[in-house]
């Protein structure tokens, strides 16, 4: 097959153009991909995912080694470029349509992009974020100035994946919502800190949607045309801790279902017309565990009917998700794309009980509007969800046979 020529080529040769470039980057080859033909498929697909996918233990290695000053950033991002081309090799040999770089090159899913923006700065103290079950170690993030765009870094990382595009597939891009650095930003820890640039909350959102539309922007012009925005703010603020959580705060859950669908409606204001941009809403995944749970009947006044976005990856794998009634507040403009298959545990779902779920999601938004998923990537920060390589791809095999049984496609 031609692509798999293609990509053994690039691990083995050592010589495509990317790594003729430093880092194994496209570095000041701005026209490039402006000058590449577009693929015109969009997502999301019948069969789809979310975007993350396991660390291999050749990049694991590697990671170690470059933490320990055993190899130098140029041998490390040329490793990291190999496994990445491999990924994108088993997600079109799988059948796949959408290609991703499964988040190899950030650690966490959402705070590492947040610090490529001026104002914003980071630091490992040994704090986290409690899940089900375990502490999930984050690194501190707040802020050290106001918030402004620059030359975003996961643009150039966009730029390497997008190379491997054909008429067969597009490149997606992940990033965190703007709800979720704005969260970032106001958590009890943050607040005092934020306060020193940010007298109110809504000076804090028009910076955020300002840099946010400006990077879309850089996105954009180096031919990304898919662009996800991954957030668990919505997911945060469901079920009964949450309305306990913030009236122990002194805070109007309104208030805040406002704010996050103002922040995120901002940052997209003057997109380009073709690009496509989804949104993915769950409740925390890490190391096979979760932040929240509660059905969206909260929020779908707002995320579901409000949030000017083209597509919905919901997280619905257990009942922690609650029922599809809310599906009926879905605007009309957008799809849903129904998160069934657990990233959470390597057990295989019954293929005729989840083709059963999508005939009663049917029921509150046509299924031509429907597509399936696993409800979370598969490691949404480094260390990953505790299933094999194997079991990944298993599951996303099944997303595939259930899919082409339900729609034919």
């Amino acid at each position: 097959m031609y692509y798999t020529d293609l990509v053994h080529c690039h691990i083995i040769s050592g010589k495509s153009r990317l790594e003729n470039k430093q880092s194994g980057y496209y570095g000041n080859d701005l026209n490039y991909m402006e000058d590449k033909a577009m693929s015109q498929l969009q997502t999301p697909f019948r069969y789809d995912y979310v975007g993350s996918f396991l660390r291999t233990e050749e990049l694991k290695k590697a990671t170690t080694q470059y933490n320990e000053n055993k190899i130098t950033k140029e041998v490390y991002d040329n490793i990291v470029n190999e496994e990445i081309a491999k990924l994108v090799a088993k997600q079109k040999e799988l059948g796949y349509h959408v290609i991703t770089d499964g988040e190899f090159r950030r650690t966490y899913w959402h705070l590492d992009f947040m610090w490529g923006f001026e104002g914003v700065a980071h630091e490992q103290t040994g704090s986290g974020v409690q899940f089900d079950g375990e502490l999930a170690s984050l690194e501190d993030t707040y802020l050290v100035g106001k918030i402004k765009a620059k030359k975003h870094p996961f643009v150039e990382y966009f730029r390497y994946l997008k190379q491997f595009e054909d008429e067969n597939t597009i490149a997606k891009y992940t990033i965190p919502a703007p709800a979720q650095m704005f969260q970032q930003m106001i958590v009890p820890t943050n607040i005092e800190t934020t306060r020193k640039y940010y007298a109110t909350n809504e000076e804090l959102i028009q910076d955020i949607g300002v840099a946010y539309q400006d990077v879309i922007k850089q996105f954009y012009k180096a031919g990304c045309r898919n662009l996800q925005l991954d957030d668990c703010t919505w997911g945060a603020i469901v079920g009964d801790a949450a309305k306990q959580r913030y009236k122990a705060l002194g805070i109007d859950l309104e208030d805040v279902k406002k704010q996050l669908l103002t922040v995120n409606n901002l940052a997209l204001e003057g997109r380009p017309e073709d690009m496509v941009i989804t949104s993915h809403i769950c409740r925390g995944n890490y190391h096979s565990t979760f932040f929240t749970s509660g059905p969206y009947d909260t929020v779908a006044d707002y995320v579901f009917a409000k949030e000017n976005v083209d597509a919905l990856f919901l997280e619905y794998d257990d009942e922690r998700s609650g029922g599809f009634a809310p599906l009926k507040k879905v605007s009309e403009d957008k799809k849903v794309v129904l998160g069934l298959i657990t990233t959470k545990k390597p057990d295989l779902e019954d293929k005729e009980k989840v083709i059963n779920r999508i005939r009663q999601a049917a029921k509150y938004i046509p299924l031509e509007r429907l597509c399936l998923s696993p409800q979370c990537g598969f490691a949404s920060c480094a260390i990953g969800n505790k299933l094999t390589e194997e079991e990944q791809w298993a599951k996303l095999k099944l997303v595939k046979e259930i899919a082409e049984e339900v729609w034919g496609e």
